[in-house]
């Protein structure tokens, strides 16, 4: 069944509407601390040639390190497949990598290496599917409805605006392959900024047309790395809160959450409205990762696939950042959705 994102706005009271157009379903994905395979040639002149591409192309100062190069260097660079990334590093060593194609962030470190976001052991990183993994934008749909499913957005290449050592501004605007799908005047930023004991996150809407106004909705279908799902607890304001259990039933159920700690024992696809603070504290990692939904992301979805092998499903789970209403937004406004990450202690 098909909703329009109107529909869809008036049947979130009811059940079996709540769960058509929520359904999170797994994609295939690569490796779970990262899936950058670096290139092994340190040629200068391709080095040099990179360098001229970017600098022609206006991507910062035209710094684009070899893929060869030591791992520690920041800049645009390639995986085996030719898909672009550019990688962060801060002054404490923490490191981010986000792939142009889908504008996704695929990797997280803090300074002490500890990767928290996972991409799946049945990933495609030669943009010929979205990536299956990382912080995946559904944009500007979730879920099934009139286009096609999770949107477009985590499946075209968005541009380098600007970068530094340490933040990236991407940008996807309206292409002949967005419109045969959604003929609306838009502008989606994506700016991603990596600090010594934090990675801020800020996706930016703009509605460029001169009159008319457009529906969304928008996700972070986001994967974080676990040690294992038995060290996992998840914590934030749970308890009391009516979540769709979309695993009961043929268009799920509604139930209320009785624990504060969720913890994850079997499949999980829940959508929890109103619930926007989790915090995964990992035992084998002895580390805390507390998802900060500062504004824009209002809702959290909870998905693993349990006892899924081959999507690697005991290394990840999750915890999505979600705006399920729908967002009306007039000619010349704007909606942004602000996430931080901060890793700490157990």
């Amino acid at each position: 069944m098909k909703f329009s994102l109107v529909s869809v706005a008036a049947a979130v009271s009811c059940a079996s509407s709540f769960s058509s157009a929520f359904v999170v379903r797994p994609s295939s994905v690569n490796t779970f601390s990262s899936p950058v395979v670096l290139e092994a040639s340190r040629n200068a002149q391709k080095i040099a040639s990179r360098t001229k591409w970017a600098e022609k192309r206006g991507y910062g100062d035209g710094n684009v390190a070899d893929a060869g190069e030591t791992s520690a260097e920041s800049g645009l660079m390639k995986n085996d497949d030719g898909l672009e990334f550019v990688r962060l590093v801060s002054k404490s060593g923490a490191t981010a990598e986000v792939y142009l194609f889908g504008g996704v962030v695929t990797s997280y470190k803090d300074a002490e290496g500890t990767e928290f976001i996972a991409v799946r052991p049945d990933a495609k990183m030669d943009g010929s599917k979205p990536i299956s993994g990382g912080l995946s934008h559904c944009w500007p749909q979730f879920g099934p409805g009139e286009i096609q499913q999770h949107g477009f957005a985590r499946n075209v290449n968005w541009e380098v605006k600007s970068q530094t050592e340490t933040t990236v501004e991407l940008e996807m605007l309206p292409s002949d392959y967005t419109k045969e799908m959604w003929d609306k005047e838009f502008a989606c930023r994506f700016t991603v900024d990596l600090a010594d004991d934090e990675l801020k996150t800020n996706m930016k809407v703009d509605n460029t047309g001169a009159a008319d106004s457009f529906d969304f909705q928008a996700a972070l279908h986001s994967y974080f790395a676990v040690s294992s799902l038995e060290n996992l607890e998840i914590a934030g304001s749970f308890e009391g809160k009516e979540f769709l259990n979309k695993m009961v039933g043929e268009n799920g159920e509604m139930q209320t959450e009785s624990r504060s700690t969720i913890t994850i024992t079997e499949e999980y696809d829940r959508v929890y409205k109103g619930v926007n603070d989790p915090v995964l504290k990992d035992t084998g990692s002895g580390k805390a990762l507390n998802i900060v939904n500062e504004a824009g992301w209002e809702d959290t979805v909870l998905w693993n696939p349990y006892g899924e092998e081959g999507m690697g499903f005991n290394s990840f789970v999750c915890v999505e950042s979600v705006k399920f209403d729908p967002v009306t937004l007039d000619a010349g406004k704007s909606w942004e959705g602000k996430l931080t990450l901060k890793p700490g202690s157990l």
